[in-house]
């Protein structure tokens, strides 16, 4: 494996010298700037063996480095030990940024080379003209892999499928409608999208082309005087042909896009949002650009009451499995059965796959049993695969895609011997789970005003985490998106009602174990006074935190009080659904709380 990634950085190399290229820049992306993407386009990972969901790769002629967040750290110092390639841990004050990193100590007259189809349109006019002042190049034609990656995976073929307004709430005329009047508002005529998940919003289409999100490969023009999306042929039925034409929609070749917007009338005005669209896209739009934010990313994040009553009922069932997948793993350790990180995962997509409506997990699970629960987004492997036994915490973060709703949820529980300094790591991360689950907040406020709530008590301790404390979820789309957030980073965008948030803080402890706790919550209205409107969080999720890991100590008469609220609810809706024998396991987990 490493002897792989060696060869080919070193084939890269030699592509680099044959176009005079100095410097390469190989982004985790896609044409569609997809947090997560399809296999074709998985060039960083065929390159650097390092499979994260988020990182970039710079090669010079004699260093090779890679740039990623504090979630990978530690799997990155894995992966990439005996490679070659150097990692730069992204975030951090003493590491630069590559922009940084290039004109510090690449000299005048290089080129560097970026393949402009899958490189984000604002990073790559932000590159070429910082390079441009320090007099370096930009050649952002450079596409090497198509010769160099024989074997690479062909593009998505899978088929796509209708959404049915009964789980969608809103028919795709009504949401094209609605887009149409918002791009009028910022001066233009049409709209080119190239985010996947926009894309599945807007005309309530999903399909299997991306693991665990259920998007489907294309691009979209909206426009009031018809609208094309384009998209493999192969992917298309009579029955979505015509569903697609009952909407005023026509379909092309997904790889048809150049010519068809190079050829749009001179004086068509086509809002494109920049920083979620492929450098090579805007030549191809030209004069006629209007730089803007694409309004479905707003509307698709504020659910609808169909939606909002969808993702309770998936919740219940998602809840379930979980009941049922948490007696498993005690059943089998009890009874001295071995079982894995690998195979709790396998669990747990099998116990939600029995409920109705399921259609897929919503990301691969994160199983981490004690030291691998540091590793924050930690993926199974067969060579890591580790045997869960009772001397240690065991963290899941795991989720599902249902066609009413998405689940995500992670919880950290004791498998046995837990120590003092566990339990309190725990009750703090706790402590911050319910400051921010309970606050209530005026209208406009954005999520780094919320972020603080959900670390104060680590901070007082000497502990941090240094990843979001919530991210956007999607109906039955991407388990992360915008524009919402809750992290120490500002960002613009407010939390409002109908916007499902996750909130999940954590503390991290290198070779020991690692402890998160996430629910995902709902901003609902909670009231109006004389100084405004003022909005709070319903809780979603429906699984019991671990009785046995709470040090009632060093927590007030309120959060014990939250804790046993939450878990009165999660008893009162689950119970319904199970056996006599879950609901008496459930009765338990979900006993009162007290010093």
């Amino acid at each position: 494996m490493k002897t792989q990634q060696i060869e080919r950085i070193s084939t890269l190399r030699n592509e680099m010298a044959a176009q005079n290229i100095n410097v390469a820049i190989i982004p985790q992306s896609d044409p569609h700037q997809s947090e997560y993407i399809a296999s074709h386009w998985q060039v960083r990972r065929w390159l650097s063996g390092f499979t994260g969901s988020a990182g970039t790769l710079v090669v010079t002629e004699n260093e090779a480095l890679l740039w990623t967040d504090s979630r990978y750290f530690l799997q990155a110092t894995e992966q990439l030990d005996g490679t070659g390639i150097k990692l730069m841990k992204d975030g951090l004050i003493e590491t630069p940024s590559i922009i940084q990193y290039i004109v510090e100590n690449i000299p005048a007259g290089a080129t560097v080379g970026i393949d402009g189809m899958v490189y984000s349109a604002n990073e790559a006019e932000k590159m070429k003209v910082e390079f441009a002042s320090h007099g370096i190049n930009l050649n952002e034609s450079f596409n090497p892999i198509p010769a160099m990656w024989t074997d690479r995976p062909s593009l998505p073929e899978c088929k796509i499928i209708i959404h049915e307004e009964k789980y969608a709430g809103e028919s795709a005329n009504s949401k094209i409608e609605k887009v149409l009047a918002k791009v009028a508002d910022q001066g233009a005529e049409s709209i080119f999208v190239s985010a996947l998940d926009e894309i599945a919003w807007v005309l309530n289409i999903r399909s299997r082309d991306v693991n665990c999100n259920p998007v489907a490969t294309s691009f979209l023009y909206l426009s009031p005087k018809g609208s094309t999306l384009f998209i493999n042929e192969a992917k298309l039925t009579d029955e979505t042909k015509q569903y697609l034409a009952d909407s005023n929609v026509a379909t092309a070749p997904y790889e048809s896009i150049n010519n068809f917007l190079s050829n749009l009338p001179d004086a068509e005005k086509v809002l494109i949002d920049v920083p979620h669209t492929a450098f090579a896209i805007l030549p191809m739009v030209g004069n006629r650009i209007v730089k803007g934010q694409s309004p479905i990313i707003l509307l698709k994040s504020i659910k609808n009451d169909t939606q909002i009553e969808g993702t309770r009922k998936a919740m219940i069932r998602d809840g379930v499995a979980l009941v049922k997948l948490f007696m498993d793993i005690e059943s089998r350790l009890a009874n001295g059965k071995k079982l894995s990180e690998v195979e709790v995962g396998n669990l747990a997509a099998k116990y939600r796959s029995e409920g109705e409506l399921y259609f897929d997990e919503s990301f691969d699970p994160i199983a981490g049993f004690g030291a691998h629960g540091a590793i924050v987004h930690y993926s199974a492997t067969a060579d890591s695969d580790a045997t869960l036994t009772a001397d240690n915490m065991f963290l899941l973060d795991s989720g599902g895609q249902y066609f009413d709703g998405t689940t995500d949820i992670t919880r950290t529980v004791s498998l046995g011997n837990t120590t003092a300094q566990q339990k309190r790591d725990f009750t703090l991360v706790m402590k911050g789970h319910i400051a921010v689950g309970s606050m209530i907040f005026p209208a406009g406020t954005r999520g780094a005003q919320l972020d603080a709530l959900a670390r104060q008590f680590l901070w007082k301790d000497g502990l941090s985490y240094l990843h979001g404390t919530g991210h956007g979820v999607g109906h039955f789309l991407n388990v992360h998106e915008g524009p919402q957030n809750i992290r120490l980073n500002e960002n613009p965008a407010t939390l409002m009602p109908g916007m499902i948030t996750s909130n999940e803080p954590g503390v991290y402890r290198e070779g020991e174990y690692g402890i998160r706790c996430e629910n995902l919550v709902l901003t609902v209205p909670a009231f109006s006074t004389e100084f405004g409107e003022f909005y709070k969080f319903e809780t979603l999720t429906l699984f019991p935190f671990d009785l046995n890991l709470f040090d009632t100590t060093i927590m007030s008469d309120e959060e014990i009080a939250w804790i046993n609220d939450y878990h009165t609810m999660v008893r009162t809706r689950l119970t319904p659904h199970l056996n006599a024998e879950q609901a008496a396991w459930l009765e338990a987990k979900t006993a009162e709380l007290t010093r």
